[in-house]
């Protein structure tokens, strides 16, 4: 049994995390040793180099991967967890409500109040004219933040987003980091974000972790406090932005 009463405010705690993959061509040690605790309520970037493992921190989480050591605690009870792709994943056969009531539906949690609350989430968020629309009726942005109301719909106390904007092109991804930064930060969901974008981390997250090369384990946690911090395209214009973009850029240590 792991001691979390270090910090009651703690939401996961993560101690000693290893994962190694094995083949008939061996052992390969893809985590080792990873400590790391996310406050309830905050959004915390993990950053890296290209293969380090952060997916896969990921996927053990939610238990779509087995961890090979380590404890890995939440000391909410009946803790739920949302997990948001690289791609919208939307089903082009049903409608933007239909779609955006899955997770509810596949977990038998479909009742009228829910309904309900996920029409108010798509009309509050821009989204009240396409309801009855099918994905292709929506751009890229729009398809994202339908996926993000799913993921919400089923009431997650934590949301993972892994490198949920990659497939959009550069502008839209401002866009829509924006837009979903307001979205969890006004449904006051804990949150932790996988990405390869140092701005994108630094100008959305109130902490970056910073991975090590595989195997990975930390190697560096920045608590994010910028003059005029707002929102993120904001923030990208923060005078602290460059400081801290160097500093990780650097942490990350990319050899090319």
């Amino acid at each position: 049994m792991m001691n979390t009463s270090k910090n009651s405010n703690n939401i996961l705690v993560i101690e000693n995390l290893t994962k190694i993959y094995h083949s008939k061509d061996g052992e390969t040690l893809a985590i080792k040793d990873l400590n790391l605790n996310i406050k309830e309520g905050e959004f915390v970037a993990i950053v890296g180099p290209s293969g380090c493992g952060k997916s896969t921190l990921l996927s053990i989480l939610c238990n779509l991967e087995n961890k090979s050591a380590g404890n890995i605690a939440f000391p909410k009870k009946d803790l739920k967890l949302g997990y948001m792709l690289q791609e919208d994943t939307l089903f082009p056969w049903l409608t933007i409500l239909d779609n955006s009531l899955l997770g509810l539906k596949v977990q038998k949690k479909l009742t009228k109040e829910n309904e309900d609350k996920v029409i108010k989430l798509l009309e509050d968020y821009g989204l009240k004219d396409f309801i009855k629309k099918y994905p292709k009726n929506l751009s890229g942005g729009m398809r994202q933040r339908v996926a993000l109301i799913r993921t919400l719909a089923t009431d997650p106390d934590i949301l993972l987003l892994d490198e949920a904007f990659s497939a959009l092109d550069y502008q839209t991804r401002l866009a829509v980091s924006d837009d979903v930064w307001k979205i969890i930060k006004k449904e006051g969901k804990t949150t932790i974000m996988i990405t390869h974008d140092i701005a994108e981390a630094l100008t959305m997250a109130d902490r970056v972790i910073v991975l090590t090369s595989r195997p990975s384990k930390v190697k560096k946690i920045y608590d994010i406090e910028m003059d005029d911090k707002t929102t993120p395209i904001n923030n990208r214009k923060c005078k602290d932005f460059n400081k801290y973009y160097d500093m990780i850029w650097k942490d990350i240590d990319i050899h090319v």
